[in-house]
């Protein structure tokens, strides 16, 4: 199930931990901590959609935004 069928149903509080501006929120601050660059990526699990990794992301990942 795609993510826009499945936040519907999500609680608010997992469409606010599961979106975009969460994990930049994550991005920053573990850039903040770390001193490594943070990539955001988009995962295609319905339930975590987005990530955030220090390395590089993987095959079947898709790039959207590096904190560096």
């Amino acid at each position: 199930m795609p993510y826009a069928e499945l936040e519907p149903l999500l609680s608010p509080r997992r469409q606010r931990l599961a979106s975009f501006e969460h994990a930049y929120a994550v991005a920053l601050r573990k850039r903040g901590q770390s001193g490594r660059s943070q990539f955001i990526v988009r995962t295609g699990n319905p339930v975590q959609p987005f990530r955030t990794t220090s390395r590089a992301p993987q095959r079947d990942e898709q790039i959207l935004a590096l904190v560096a």
